[in-house]
């Protein structure tokens, strides 16, 4: 199927801050062109499960303009630049969000968020030996740090609680890897 379907065009309708929206004519198998929308991230991101020394999570409790709710999420954020290694990226926004830093990150999982229309991608660490630093938040940013047993947080997950797709994956993938029943 990869090689009957092709781009025929591609027309950037926006450029935003981190995200680029684009009008796509494709061609169909059967010659007929349609049209798709592609969101392009420019940077890609970074996330993180800080998991504290009593082996409850750090989550960030923030408002999200997509749903006009607030969330609870693990953290994350952009990559600074594209050259930025996503461990960096979470390693910053671990402190940045949360007020804690750590040495001992571990790759968990990489993510595509939502391949229908976004080429997004995060990239996902484990956080252990956490010491206390300092929030440095965005001018923009307003989050509440709370913390919570996997236990808790998975119920929240089937509850409906917890939606955002990053963090629902990689809190999955954590207690999966960690063999946490």
């Amino acid at each position: 199927m990869e090689n009957q379907i092709k781009r025929v065009k591609r027309t950037l309708m926006h450029k935003g801050a981190i995200v680029d929206f684009y009008s796509d004519t494709m061609e169909m198998p059967d010659g007929r062109q349609v049209e798709w929308d592609l969101i392009h991230h420019r940077r890609g991101a970074a996330a993180v499960v800080p998991v504290m020394d009593d082996g409850k999570i750090l989550m960030v409790r923030q408002f999200r303009n997509a749903l006009d709710r607030i969330t609870l999420e693990i953290p994350a954020g952009a990559r600074d630049s594209v050259e930025e290694e996503t461990i960096c990226c979470a390693k910053r926004e671990l402190e940045e969000e949360t007020g804690y830093h750590s040495d001992d990150l571990e790759f968990l999982i990489s993510l595509r968020t939502t391949v229908a229309y976004c080429d997004e991608f995060i990239d996902v660490y484990v956080a252990r030996n956490l010491s206390a630093s300092h929030q440095n938040l965005d001018e923009d940013e307003y989050v509440e740090l709370e913390a919570y047993d996997l236990d808790t947080l998975c119920e929240m997950i089937y509850a409906g609680t917890i939606q955002d797709a990053k963090t629902v994956a990689s809190l999955m993938a954590y207690k999966n890897k960690a063999g946490i029943k």
